[in-house]
């Protein structure tokens, strides 16, 4: 395993939109022998800047790639539009040294100062290359056999593919191996790698729900007992707006939808309370009620 002492970057729908993927991201970090240094000067990765200004996405960006640096760790983010904003940032700046200074006399206000010496890893990625996948395997103690589920990437994890590089976004592994890791079962099904309708919401609600009501159709087709999410914009889609889903369109669904630290932690032989399963708005009972207790 590589180095164990990483900054956490939360961004900002995790803390406040989904605190049950932050949870039980620390359970099953620690029990992997993580250390997670926290960061509370870190603001926002910069990416809802982007449309608005493009100069804001990439000064914010350098300073959170700049504090990190001047603690000399990396970044592990749990939100894929964070780890890919930082990641194409810290690309273009050191590849653009004009750019760079430019940026640079704006961070050195703040006394800060970007040089590319740190990097950035979603969870996804450091848990492959990282952590490792035998790793995982050796931490799990309550094999999940009895549990079939679907998994969903989510847009931004692996795209665009030059800034992430670990997986193919056509056709991804990562998250499929790391959930049969835990022994459970990984189904296959209709458009696995289509959007969750999230980045919609804003301009058209109907049009966002449509999208994810085609995902939980699709999900429903091959009777998956729960959807496996490492997003925390794509688990608000398919988990929060289930039920408005169910009640706009006529529909039933009850797919519950865990945070794969969720699955993972169950795994470890953690309770469904320690990873934070309260927080779920569809009831993940199926799935608890499958999980025997460790004698």
């Amino acid at each position: 395993m590589a180095d164990s002492k990483w900054l956490i970057f939360l961004g900002c729908s995790v803390p406040y939109r989904v605190s049950s993927y932050e949870i039980s991201s620390r359970k099953v970090l620690a029990k992997l022998g993580v250390e997670l240094v926290e960061m509370p000067e870190f603001s926002c990765c910069g990416l809802p800047f982007d449309p608005v200004s493009h100069e804001t996405m990439l000064i914010l960006a350098a300073r959170n790639l700049a504090l990190a640096e001047r603690q000399g760790l990396n970044i592990l983010t749990l939100c894929p539009g964070c780890a890919g904003a930082l990641r194409k940032v810290n690309r273009m700046l050191k590849a653009d040294k004009t750019l760079q200074q430019e940026i640079n006399s704006h961070l050195k206000e703040a006394g800060l100062e970007f040089k590319g010496t740190s990097e950035t890893k979603h969870l996804l990625q450091f848990l492959k290359e990282d952590v490792g996948v035998e790793k995982i395997k050796a931490s799990v103690t309550r094999p999940l056999t009895t549990l079939k589920v679907a998994e969903h990437n989510g847009c931004h994890i692996l795209r665009p593919k030059e800034y992430a590089g670990y997986d193919d976004p056509e056709d991804p592994q990562t998250l499929k191996i790391l959930i049969e890791a835990t022994g459970a079962t990984c189904l296959d099904y209709f458009d696995e790698t289509e959007c969750c309708g999230a980045p919609c919401v804003g301009v058209n609600d109907k049009v966002a729900l449509q999208l994810a009501r085609d995902k939980l159709n699709h999900l429903k087709m091959v009777d998956t007992q729960a959807l496996i999410t490492i997003c925390p914009s794509c688990h608000v889609m398919y988990d929060t707006n289930q039920l408005r889903i169910e009640k706009a369109f006529g529909e039933t669904y009850g797919i519950p939808v865990l945070h794969y630290p969720q699955l993972l932690g169950l795994a470890m032989g953690m309770s469904a309370e320690e990873l934070a399963f309260g927080e779920l708005r569809v009831n993940p009972q199926k799935i608890t009620q499958q999980i025997k207790p460790l004698t």
